[in-house]
Order: C-alpha cells, then structure tokens, then sequence
C-alpha cells in the first residue's frame, strides 16, 4: 500500500466513503471526462473550416483526427498508468486534465498545418494520464455489481460531450472562428482540475474486492497485467470487439458532419446541431441503459455482459449504412438517431467488465494498455480508414459527397465484426468472472 493510501485508509471517514461523497466524485470526474471528450472531437465539426484554411486533404484531416492525439497518448500512457498504482491518482487526474486543457488553448494558436498537428499530440497527453486513473478511482468507489452501472455513469461524457464540442463548437465558430472556438473550449477544464484537487479525495484501493492487505498492498508486474488480460478468453474477445467499434465509430464521427455538409449543403451551425442532439440523448439512453441493464440482467446470467452490446451492434450496423446512403436528409437523421443508442452500448460493458476481471493494483494498467491499443488501432485507423476511402471514392464517383457517404458505409461494416467478439465471450465470461483476483496466471 503506498503512502497516499495508508494516510487516507488511517483517517477512518475515507474507508467507507458516504454515497453522497461517491456521486460527487463520480460528477466531477464524469465532468472532467467529458470536457476532455470535447477537447478531443471539436476538430470534427472544424473539418470544413480548417481543411479550406490550410489546404488539406480528407487524408491529412483523418491523421489530425486519429494520428496527432494517439503519439503521446501511446508513449506515455502506460508509465503513467504505472505511476498510478503506487501513486494519488486523484492528483494525476487534475494534473492531466490541467495539460490537456492548456493544449487545446495552443490549437487556436496554430499557423500551420504542422503546427496543429503538434498541439493535438499535447491534447493526447491529458487522457494518457487521466483516463486509466479515472476507471481506477470509480473501480474503489462502488462495488462490483455496480461498476458496470458507474462507468457507464463515467461514459455520458461521450453524448455529452459531442453535444458540446459539436454542437455548441459550431455556434462559436460560425460566430466567432474555429480558432475561438479552441480558446473557449480550454477554459472549463482548468476550472474542474482545481474543483477535483480541493473537493475530491482519494479512495481507498480494494475496499470492495475481498483481497487480503498484503494482495492489496502488492503492486503486480507489468507483464502480470497483460498475461492475464490475454489469458482470460472472454476479455480477449470482448477487448477485440470493443476495439473494433472504437475504430468504426472514431472513422464515421471524424466525418459524419462533413458528410451532410457535403452532401446537403447544411452550414456548419446546422450539421453541428444535427449530430449535437444525435449524439446527447440517443447515445446517452445507450450508454447508460446498456450499463445498467447489464448489471442488472448478469444478476440472474453474466452472459449478458457480453450479449447486450453484441446485439446492439448487430443492430447499429444496417441502420448507419442506411443513413449514410439516403438522399433525404430528415429520413437520414432519423435513421441516425436510430442507430446512435446502439453504437455505444459496448463502452460500460467492456469497462465494468474488465475493471472486475483486474486486481486493483491492475486496473489503471489494464485500461491504459486498452487505451494504447484504442489510439494505436482505433482512433488511429478508424479516421485514416474513411479519409482514405473517401479521397478514392470521391475520385471514382466523380463527387465528394457521394465518395464520403460510401466510406462511411463500407465503416459501418466493423460493427458487425465487432458483434462477433463481443457475442463469442458469451462462452466463456461466467467462470472467467469468477477467477480469483490474486491467482498468477501462467507463463505461456
């Protein structure tokens, strides 16, 4: 057990910290998240703006998108996480929170192409150190069969962020520039990192696993995090599938707003607005419904943390293909919408699950090894994988929004792909939840 730990653990309160004390540190850092959210995808809805002011392809627009952010995301990520199992991860949270913010200030400083590219690696560092330590932190807050519910809770930073950072980022830059848009977006991060520090305090680790205190006080290896996350057949499958509609849904939200621009002539305020409302409530609904019907449902069968966000996507693949490929803006909206509550429903169920799968000395490493994965493949390839495609389409097809909307199609088509993991866990997930925590898993 480090310091920090056996300080808090000895000042009694924090042990059992109240359920009121658990909700606020859940909004602050559901909070924190989701300004980092909108840090992240504002560039989507500056596509247009920002593509005509520097001269860029859909290509470079898709590096921007994925390659930028996941650098430092990548190369630090991981020492960081490490740094968390010994150390407050309260303080690392703010402190990231404060470094993203500061970056996303610089992009609105940027005079070049290279220069924006540069700024959005700094924006990659804030979620390399907070992220992994957030789901650490809500992992010591609620017990088990809650976890699913809370980081699903954690997750509405996902709807509500886009709502922010795309719809009301579109406003200001109609408004006011792309370039205020960066400076206004800064601003609310560097006030909640100050909220956390002073409000916020550092719970106790294991307090709801039934570990011994020298199991707790243990800080497994790095490559006992890893043998274990592959060892566990069910994760495996369900990190796959996770992974695989992170990458359909970081390529299509990259580009879904430059598509009814393209293909509808809407301003940027209008095509901000449309995903802003598709991407608040309908995903919101999806996010937190899946999560909590989840723990709810694996009260009776743990298979359905695997189930639930495999049918949803089953689901959310043929009715994006379908919006995409509609020549009537309401009825591709409406499909849309349709499609939103299912895209995400994976995100709680893949976290819950794997933060009861670790030991608690694991959990930071465990979502930063996931998060390196996400950002090499996923935020990386997903917007390059359109861009790409959409730069030859438009080629083929003679037009750019036609070329777009085919990209975005042929994307949708991982959510499919992604399904088959998340449903093949469904074998194996029960006695995989119920390894002990402590056991070593054997070296292959």
């Amino acid at each position: 057990m480090d310091d920090s730990d056996r300080s808090r653990a000895a000042s009694g309160p924090m042990t059992a910290p109240s359920r009121l004390s658990a909700a606020w540190a859940l909004a602050v850092l559901t909070a924190i998240y989701t300004c980092g959210f909108v840090d992240r995808i504002m560039l989507q809805i500056l596509v247009e703006p920002i593509k005509r002011e520097f001269h860029l392809s859909d290509t470079q627009i898709g590096l921007l998108g994925g390659l930028a952010f996941a650098i430092l995301n990548v190369a630090l990520g991981l020492w960081f996480a490490r740094l968390a199992e010994r150390r407050s991860r309260v303080t690392m949270i703010a402190v990231g929170t404060a470094l993203w913010s500061a970056a996303t200030a610089v992009c609105g400083m940027a005079s070049s192409f290279a220069a924006l590219f540069a700024a959005r690696i700094g924006v990659g560092v804030g979620e390399a150190i907070g992220l992994p330590a957030t789901a650490s932190v809500i992992a010591d807050l609620y017990p088990r069969s809650q976890r699913t519910t809370a980081l699903s809770v954690m997750w509405i930073a996902t709807p509500l962020g886009s709502l922010l950072g795309v719809a009301g980022v579109a406003l200001i830059s109609q408004s006011h520039g792309w370039r205020t848009a960066f400076m206004i977006a800064s601003a609310p991060g560097l006030i909640l990192a100050l909220i956390l520090m002073f409000t916020v305090r550092e719970p106790v680790r294991g307090r709801h696993d039934a570990l011994s205190e020298a199991e707790l006080a243990r800080v497994p290896a790095a490559r006992e995090v890893f043998r274990r996350m592959w060892a566990i057949r069910s994760l495996r499958h369900i990190l796959a599938g996770s992974t695989i509609a992170a990458a359909g849904a970081f390529g299509l939200n990259a580009f879904i707003a430059a598509w009814l621009m393209r293909r509808f002539g809407l301003t940027i305020a209008q095509a901000g607005l449309i995903i802003g409302m598709i991407n608040s409530g309908p995903v919101l609904l999806g996010i937190v419904g899946a999560g909590w019907l989840s723990d709810r449902l694996a009260r009776r069968d743990q298979r359905f943390y695997g189930a639930i966000p495999g049918f949803a996507l089953l689901i959310a693949a043929p009715l994006y293909i379908l919006a995409v490929t509609r020549d009537d803006l309401t009825l591709s909206v409406v499909l849309l919408a349709l499609a939103a509550p299912f895209q995400y429903s994976y995100l709680a169920a893949y976290s819950g699950t794997l933060q009861n799968m670790m030991h608690p000395r694991m959990r930071a490493t465990a979502v930063a090894g996931m998060s390196v994965i996400v950002s090499l493949l996923a935020a990386t390839l997903g917007p390059l994988l359109v861009g790409f495609l959409s730069d030859h389409l438009a080629v083929a097809s003679g037009n750019a929004a036609t070329g777009l909307g085919r990209a975005l199609a042929v994307t949708a088509l991982l959510y499919f792909w992604a399904a088959a993991h998340l449903l093949w866990s469904t074998r194996d997930i029960v006695a995989d939840l119920a390894r002990p925590l402590s056991r070593p898993e054997p070296v292959a």
